[in-house]
């Protein structure tokens, strides 16, 4: 004979959308006879794991949303094999109030030296703290948004590319960018500047960054925007890949001529 008192419980939790709570409702109930919960505790039991199961719902389709390209978490980077990048100044970004005071985060270095890992596990924090974030690789952007210029979207792309509260453009100066793809760049960064953070990586100095436009008034004014409130990690230390390749013995050790 089915329970009407626990028929009812179960119909509430549904359409309250209370399902965590209803797929463990038994287990609740166990657990609590077992440990003789009073009102006020078990009603905290239900709500904590209730609250903790939305929480990893909503981080797991934030982590989607965000397109990161693979898995990378701050916790598994390895900061002994990069000793220039300040430590404490990554565990107060991974705390999410440089999203809240529209701050940008410059990673600067070669390749390989963890720059996209460093990227992604900041964007991770960020979704998991509640906000929003977008990665995408820079020929990438540039690609998105001279297409949507061709087809007359160009709005609706900018749109779209200013409502994350934060956006990670991985790979940036890689290569060159045409004159027109610089200043649609130049259009987002503006349109970005103080209402959303950026997480930039490149390859190449700040200094450097009028090459990579082809304009050295455009990079300026770009500059001039993610600089006024940035975080800027310049990494000096060796590819993890090369590292990785030497230590196999797959590269030997360049011999010095006299």
């Amino acid at each position: 004979m089915v329970d009407p008192q626990l028929e009812r419980v179960t119909r509430h939790l549904t359409r309250l959308k209370l399902v965590a709570t209803r797929e463990r409702l038994d287990a609740l109930l166990q657990e609590a006879a077992r440990k003789e919960l009073g009102y006020m505790d078990f009603l905290d039991l239900v709500l904590s794991e209730e609250a903790q199961s939305k929480d990893l719902k909503r981080t797991r389709m934030g982590i989607q949303i965000a397109h990161f390209p693979v898995v990378r978490r701050l916790e598994d980077f390895d900061f002994s094999l990069q000793p220039s990048i300040d430590q404490k100044l990554i565990r107060e970004l991974e705390t999410g109030r440089f999203i809240a005071n529209g701050e940008n985060v410059l990673l600067l270095g070669p390749p390989g030296v963890g720059k996209t890992h460093l990227a992604i596990g900041l964007g991770r924090k960020v979704v998991e703290h509640g906000a929003s974030a977008l990665f995408v690789p820079a020929l990438g952007l540039v690609a998105q948004m001279m297409r949507a210029e061709s087809e007359g979207h160009l709005e609706e792309r900018l749109t779209h590319l200013t409502k994350p509260k934060l956006l990670i453009i991985d790979e940036l100066g890689y290569l060159p960018f045409e004159r027109r793809a610089a200043h649609l760049l130049f259009q987002l960064v503006n349109r970005r500047y103080e209402r959303g953070s950026l997480v930039i990586t490149s390859n190449q100095p700040v200094g450097n960054w009028g090459e990579v436009f082809g304009d050295a008034v455009l990079a300026t004014a770009i500059l001039d925007r993610l600089l006024h409130h940035s975080h800027v990690i310049t990494i000096k230390g060796e590819s993890y890949r090369l590292r990785e390749k030497r230590t196999a013995g797959l590269l030997r050790p360049t011999k010095v001529v006299d």
